[in-house]
């Protein structure tokens, strides 16, 4: 199949980026469910931006942010001698971005349905704070984490506006498979565009019906 390397290297920046954001996720969530700080809600504001924002309108601002021009691109480039632009690097830190609020807020509402009373007597018994939410409270959070995991990795499989802007269009670097699909509609290859969205649809469908199946038994052994 001719783009089965765009399907391979869209379940890999969907895996990629769902691990990064559950390590980078949980502190930022944590904090945004436990603090009374000011800049709070600017800061979930700040979060839930990519949810109503064009993603033409982030991809062209991160490409601009990306650009060797740009202080973050130059860094980048200084580091690596590559452009964060038109490179897979650039879709995963694009995608991280994107995606961010499939993470934090799911994760966000685990935390705060928690409350405080368990990670105080963790502490009460002689926990260090990180051996307390370690062992106490990222456990009791796990239906938060597996909800995210799943939103996050189903939502980077149908990334296009952004991943475009950053990435382009090149074959076995930045082409996705929501790219190749337009590009099949484009050349009026409507059989090839078929298949693959029925592949995407398939594995959101699948993906979901897992989150909602396991949410369900868990439900279920409450009762």
């Amino acid at each position: 199949m001719e783009d089965l390397p765009a399907l391979w290297l869209t379940l890999r920046l969907a895996a990629l980026v769902t691990l990064i954001l559950l390590v980078l996720g949980t502190p930022l969530a944590y904090w945004l469910s436990r603090s009374r700080a000011r800049i709070r809600p600017a800061i979930e504001a700040l979060t839930a931006m990519p949810l109503v924002l064009p993603p033409t309108v982030l991809g062209f601002y991160l490409l601009l942010l990306f650009s060797p021009s740009a202080p973050l691109g130059r860094f980048w480039l200084s580091l690596t001698g590559g452009t964060l632009t038109f490179s897979f690097a650039g879709l995963v830190l694009a995608s991280v971005l994107y995606s961010l609020p499939f993470t934090v807020q799911p994760l966000q509402a685990a935390f705060g349905q928690q409350g405080r009373a368990f990670g105080e007597t963790a502490a009460s018994l002689g926990a260090a704070p990180l051996d307390a939410f370690l062992t106490v409270t990222a456990p009791l959070a796990a239906r938060g984490y597996l909800t995210a995991a799943v939103l996050t990795f189903a939502h980077t499989l149908g990334e296009f506006g952004v991943v475009l802007m950053v990435g382009g269009n090149i074959p076995g670097q930045t082409r996705l498979v929501s790219i190749a699909i337009y590009e099949r509609v484009e050349s009026f290859d409507y059989a090839t565009a078929h298949r693959l969205s029925a592949i995407l649809v398939v594995l959101a469908f699948a993906i979901l019906l897992a989150l909602y199946t396991l949410n369900g038994r868990r439900d279920a052994g409450r009762a």
